[in-house]
């Protein structure tokens, strides 16, 4: 079984946001790491893999300079191989570019089964997958927690309001990972020493003849603005019926 896994890179959730002049996110000092969700996907795989044989193959696309150090990770952690789209021309592509950039690579790859994180957490859009099963003619099934394979039929489990839903579809297929679709592997150092000297394929859209398609993003974000700083509290004192009495002012201003 060939399955194809979909990364995409994703700030660090522990990284501090920080505006330029121009109100754009200062990329220089955010520390990036490979999507969670895309994580589980990728584990996912793997245990196919262990389970059923076949290969892994990790695919993304990448703005222009890009930091490779999650598919590094990827390779570690026990991808077969990995290939990216890197062009210029993607710097500002929206989802539907995105997807439409992955699916003309897919496009040259036998693959049985795709998987990809539900969402991205920079942006929590969730729309890669289905554009990406759209473009592909495929169907595609989101927020899965269970996966299991028996032929060429899968049967997932996804969340809903209120409950799950059992799902069974054919292959090809898309799946979406939601967290609790199992526990992701973190590889040792010496594999991530191994992993860097795999050579990650780096293609164009020239490469895939998308050179003279409408590339123009079809949503464009209108400003960026960063929450509001929290409020100091504040310590009441005193006496337990002085401080009850504080508490009632207080509570009264915001009646």
């Amino acid at each position: 079984m060939n399955i194809v896994v979909c990364l995409k890179q994703t700030p660090d959730s522990e990284t501090k946001i920080v505006l330029d002049d121009n109100g754009h996110i200062d990329g220089g000092n955010i520390t990036f790491t490979m999507n969670p969700y895309d994580e589980h996907a990728l584990e996912e795989a793997l245990r196919i893999k262990e389970k059923q044989g076949g290969r892994v193959i990790v695919v993304s696309v990448l703005p222009p300079r890009p930091n490779t150090l999650f598919i590094t990770q990827a390779l570690a952690m026990g991808a077969d191989q990995a290939v990216a789209v890197c062009d210029p021309l993607l710097e500002n592509a929206d989802q539907f570019r995105v997807a439409e950039a992955a699916a003309a690579l897919l496009k040259q790859i036998d693959y049985d089964l795709i998987l990809c994180g539900k969402e991205a957490i920079d942006d929590g859009l969730a729309q890669f997958p289905a554009f990406l099963a759209e473009f592909l003619d495929i169907p595609q099934v989101n927020v899965v927690t269970k996966l299991e394979i028996s032929g060429d039929e899968i049967t997932a489990t996804r969340e809903i309001d209120g409950g799950t839903e059992v799902i069974a579809a054919s292959l090809p297929v898309l799946v979406a990972a939601q967290r609790g679709l199992n526990e992701v592997r973190y590889p040792p150092l010496s594999r991530i020493m191994r992993a860097k000297r795999i050579k990650i394929k780096l293609v164009s859209l020239a490469d895939l003849g998308c050179v003279d398609k409408d590339l123009q993003p079809l949503v464009e974000p209108v400003g960026i603005e960063l929450p509001p700083p929290r409020q100091s509290g504040v310590r009441l004192q005193g006496e337990l019926d002085e401080v009850v009495e504080q508490l009632v002012q207080g509570i009264k201003k915001y009646i």
